[in-house]
């Protein structure tokens, strides 16, 4: 018997002309963002898969890009852009969607950060904004974590659109020694995860944060800041550990954590993943999952925690349930390296299944809900061979 053909990508998106080295989606499945290593940002329609936006807001590799409310934010030197919602109406249907005719984001302030570093952003919304707040600055709230401006062993949070720090250098003022023989004994963050562990974050009850951070060294640590009557830190003072661990013996490249904050999982150089409980017990039963592949640059889980994607420096995207770790298939595309993924948000009770049969009389708003369940179903991968894939995935019920 005949093995089915391989899967392949249902879109494909050729609009960078430089390796695509960040992704993200909007929290309503309607744009992808992808940024490259020459500078480059490309808004697409996930209904239309034309550009909204392209434009260089970097001259530099760009480390992230993400929408937040009205807001766009790019990471090398920190942008925060005002959002375009979409093409102009006669571009939608049979227009000519050239990069000359899109519309640019307009610049609304900067902030100067530690730019010699491979760590992305991490953005913490907080929803316990003033009415007068939302009016004067026309945008929300966020706490945004970064890379300490000198030291990239540390982390800074900042308060946006305030631009003020909040706290600086986490993880300097630790009972460990910070340095062995003159060097970070962590070597620099290479990723981290801003999160609050109550249901609202708030700049006033601030023993809420919680940052993790992945190294060099390939340890991960978990901290808590312990200051209720202290807004701002500074050296890393107030910070305390909850547990450190480390799962891997080369340098972490990735890691992503859970919609719900209970577990994170990080790949490396080497063919492991490794998976952490986010809880506050001082001895969590973390574990180390071996695969058949080395090599690995990005990961990225579904909304519901069940499925993640690791991406290699092959090209391979593998698909493996975070339960078990049991392989759930290979991606075959990308002819270099795969060096951002994400998937679109997902929601089960939109099961693509329940609107299998369509009426031929069903009114267009039917319609859209089967669209946006088959979309909600999509895995995003840019690789540097300078293309963005979109596949479509099963559900991985079974």
């Amino acid at each position: 018997m005949s093995r089915p053909p391989p899967p392949a990508p249902v879109h494909l998106l050729r609009g960078h002309t430089a390796a695509i080295t960040a992704l993200s989606i909007s929290d309503d499945n309607e744009r992808v963002y992808s940024g490259d290593a020459s500078g480059n940002v490309i808004i697409s329609s996930t209904r239309t898969l034309r550009a909204i936006s392209s434009w260089n807001p970097h001259t530099d590799s760009i480390l992230g890009v993400e929408e937040f409310g009205s807001n766009i934010v790019t990471d090398h030197k920190l942008h925060v852009w005002t959002r375009i919602e979409d093409l102009p109406s006669e571009q939608r249907v049979g227009g000519s969607a050239t990069m000359s005719a899109v519309s640019t984001p307009t610049l609304s302030y900067s902030m100067d950060v530690n730019a010699l570093n491979y760590c992305r952003l991490s953005l913490l919304a907080l929803p316990d904004i003033s009415e007068e707040t939302a009016t004067s600055s026309g945008s929300q709230r966020e706490l945004i974590a970064l890379p300490n401006l000198v030291d990239s062993s540390t982390a800074d949070i900042w308060l946006l659109p305030q631009c003020d720090r909040l706290h600086a250098a986490i993880g300097k003022d630790s009972d460990k020694p910070i340095f062995t023989n003159g060097k970070p004994s962590t070597g620099i963050i290479m990723s981290l995860h801003l999160y609050s562990n109550s249901e609202t974050a708030s700049v006033n009850s601030p023993t809420s944060l919680r940052l993790l951070c992945a190294y060099e060294n390939g340890s991960v640590a978990l901290r808590k800041y312990t200051r209720d009557y202290q807004l701002k830190s500074v050296e890393g003072k107030g910070w305390d550990i909850i547990w450190t661990h480390k799962a891997h013996v080369e340098t972490i490249m990735a890691m992503t954590v859970s919609k719900t904050n209970t577990f994170a999982l990080t790949v490396s150089v080497d063919h492991l993943i490794g998976r952490y409980e986010l809880t506050e017990d001082k001895s969590p039963v973390h574990s180390t999952h071996r695969t058949k592949h080395a090599g690995n640059a990005c990961i990225a889980l579904r909304d519901d925690g069940k499925v993640c994607a690791v991406g290699g420096w092959d090209g391979s995207i593998r698909l493996f349930s975070t339960k078990s770790f049991k392989s759930l298939g290979a991606l075959k595309y990308h002819k270099a390296s795969c060096q951002a993924l994400t998937f679109a948000h997902y929601d089960p009770a939109n099961d693509t299944d329940k609107g299998a049969s369509i009426d031929k009389e069903e009114d267009e708003d039917d319609l859209d809900e089967i669209d946006e369940a088959e979309r909600s179903l999509w895995l995003l991968a840019g690789g540097k061979d300078n293309r963005l894939s979109i596949w479509s995935l099963i559900t991985f019920d079974s």
